[in-house]
């Protein structure tokens, strides 16, 4: 477990062959695998008593992430943390239990980052949930199936406590 100055903890790992087994494709395409192999992901723990797990991708085209700046893969390919990919993970059995290996440049703007991270993705499902629920405005609801359309999160109603 890692953890910056504000004991907030989170941990850059994989989830475990149980999940994606659980999850397969499909029918579940929007989550992301890679050759039949699983991404890194940083998983850090909500609130809400679950975990989020953010994959790490290497091309994100769309504004729903967290992009990396420093690293020399960020200024070739658009690498950073996908939010319209998240997964949410309730099961200690679908966390991968060593630690994931990352590009170094991009660890340390996750670990220097991750408090805003951390927020930012929250208030991306928070977006996701309070709309379904009916309890935003914030979007219409073209602009809501804009950002949500490719998003895992339709996968995780339970999870997120969405009923209806």
């Amino acid at each position: 477990m890692c953890s910056n100055e504000d004991s907030f903890a989170y941990q850059i790992l994989n989830l475990t062959n149980r999940f994606y087994s659980d999850y397969p494709d499909p029918p579940y395409k929007e989550i992301v695998r890679k050759n039949s192999r699983p991404y890194n992901c940083l998983l850090i723990q909500s609130h809400y008593g679950y975990f989020i797990c953010i994959p790490y991708r290497s091309h994100i085209n769309h504004r729903y992430a967290f992009k990396f700046k420093k690293s020399i893969r960020s200024k070739r390919t658009n690498s950073g943390l996908d939010y319209s990919k998240i997964v949410i993970i309730k099961k200690s059995e679908y966390i991968g239990s060593a630690d994931a290996i990352v590009d170094k440049d991009e660890y340390n703007e996750t670990r220097d980052n991750v408090e805003y991270i951390k927020n930012d993705a929250q208030q991306y499902i928070d977006n996701y949930v309070n709309y379904l629920m009916g309890k935003s405005v914030k979007y219409d609801k073209k602009e809501f199936e804009r950002i949500y359309r490719f998003s895992t999160l339709q996968y995780f109603h339970s999870e997120l406590g969405i009923t209806g």
